[in-house]
């Protein structure tokens, strides 16, 4: 149960983060700029930005659990009252919190790629 629910959370995590960090980046680096805005005010437009492109990365979950399925993860055989029980929750539950933040971590790979952009917008400010 807990590997059912995790895996699918690892890849929706991993995609969503990586979505995230690079669109936002994107987004702050080519507007900010043309604006003139600063920092805090790109933030603000970064967050707004951010929950647009979580509904985009939302409907990737669906994505993600045909490819689990495909690579042989089945769903768990239980009974209605295996299913009811509270530790069968408890494992889905941190199944899909340690699936979603493991894969939040594996996402951030692309701020190894935008460190020197952005000292060097600092730079010219």
């Amino acid at each position: 149960v807990f590997f059912h629910n995790a895996l699918p959370f690892v890849g929706f995590g991993f995609l969503d983060n990586a979505i995230m960090i690079a669109a936002g980046t994107q987004i702050e680096l080519s507007i900010g700029v043309v604006l003139g805005i600063s920092t805090m005010a790109g933030k603000c437009c970064q967050i707004q930005n951010h929950l647009l492109l979580f509904s985009c990365s939302s409907s990737l979950a669906g994505y993600v659990e045909a490819l689990a399925s495909r690579l042989g993860l089945s769903i768990p055989d239980l009974t209605p009252k295996q299913a009811d029980m509270w530790q069968t929750r408890l494992s889905a539950h941190l199944g899909k919190a340690i699936g979603v933040t493991i894969g939040c971590i594996l996402g951030m790979f692309p701020l190894l790629f935008f460190g020197d952009e952005e000292e060097k917008l600092e730079e010219k400010n």
